[in-house]
């Protein structure tokens, strides 16, 4: 496993980070916010988890809306039982839908505190390493978000703060209001980012690049899409998953091109799609750690062996000659 400076901090994270949403509780029913018919329950996590230990991943990622907080609680306990603390790197994110209730959601001050110990206690920490904001909230201040993300951080309950998708003007304004007013920076950005969907090449990396900010993409293989042939295999995550169709449905056309050139260039290299894929993402320079999920062995062993996949500038020029631009997808 190779090891990086998280942004323009001394934290070091693994190179791949093990997206937890897919960890926790399945949704039975009508599916809520944060719930999904794929998720495994705790007992069917624990092998994928103990697997990234194994592989040399020191980075969790979850959030609290995930499974309604039954992520947080899988992460917490699991490495509480099988890690030290101070040996991995825990992410977790707020903004979404907890509760059916006026203060249920959202980046207010009263949210951010009370969530933060909510997730504290699931995680069964007494710290996050980093806490990000996982949407921008139209309802609340940004100066109200920001100097309760400070105070936060200044309570020793936090180690660094993070964001997640959004225009690319509005991180720009996060990190100018934090600079004027002397409050903790955003050292992160989590975006949407991968070989069908490469909008974020347009401003909001340059701007990271440009501020050393760390950049931690979700969505690498674009849902699957990117791992196998294009519509052949039917998994329970691709006939239920809404929002991942909302993110590409728009533009199959395009975006079955480029999984084709993928297919190309892992034929020719004996190795995975999710292998040459992932290879892509990591010859990057701006990329700090792809967040993969893992509900299959050979996923997080594919994701490593990514890091040994030196694509030539022809090959990343092929993979990359298909795409168009795309509406913006998956800020909201």
């Amino acid at each position: 496993m190779d090891y990086v400076n998280f942004g323009k901090t001394g934290l070091k994270v693994s190179r791949i980070c093990l997206g937890c949403m897919s960890y926790g509780a399945p949704a039975t029913g009508e599916l809520k916010p944060g719930s999904h018919a794929w998720t495994l329950n705790e007992e069917e996590s624990q092998p994928f988890l103990r697997q990234a230990l194994e592989l040399g991943i020191n980075f969790f990622d979850t959030a609290n809306v995930y499974s309604g907080g039954e992520s947080e609680n899988v992460i917490g306990r699991f490495l509480k039982a099988n890690t030290r603390r101070e040996a991995v790197v825990i992410a977790t994110k707020i903004h979404g839908t907890m509760r059916n209730e006026p203060n249920g959601r959202g980046l207010s001050r009263k949210a951010i505190f009370f969530e933060l110990d909510e997730s504290l206690r699931r995680l069964h920490t007494d710290y996050v390493d980093v806490y990000q904001i996982h949407r921008w909230d139209d309802e609340t201040p940004i100066e109200e978000t920001l100097e309760a993300l400070h105070d936060v951080v200044k309570s020793g309950k936090v180690r660094y703060i993070g964001a997640s998708s959004m225009y690319a003007w509005q991180f720009a304004k996060a990190l100018y209001i934090a600079k004027i007013h002397g409050w903790s920076r955003f050292v992160s950005m989590q975006n949407h980012y991968n070989l069908l969907y490469r909008e974020e090449e347009r401003e909001m990396i340059p701007l990271c690049q440009s501020e050393n900010i760390g950049i931690i993409p979700w969505s690498p293989l674009a849902r699957g899409r990117l791992a196998r042939q294009w519509k052949t295999e039917s998994t329970k995550r691709y006939e239920t998953d809404q929002f991942g169709k909302s993110l590409y449905s728009k533009t199959e056309e395009i975006d079955q091109a480029v999984v084709d050139r993928v297919g190309r260039v892992s034929e020719q290299r004996g190795v995975s799609r999710a292998q040459v894929s992932l290879a892509w993402m990591l010859s990057k320079v701006a990329i700090t750690a792809p967040i993969v999920g893992a509900t299959k062995p050979h996923h997080l062993s594919d994701a490593v062996a990514a890091l040994s996949l030196h694509l030539t500038p022809e090959e990343i020029a092929s993979l990359e000659e298909p795409y168009a631009p795309h509406p913006v997808a998956g800020i909201k």
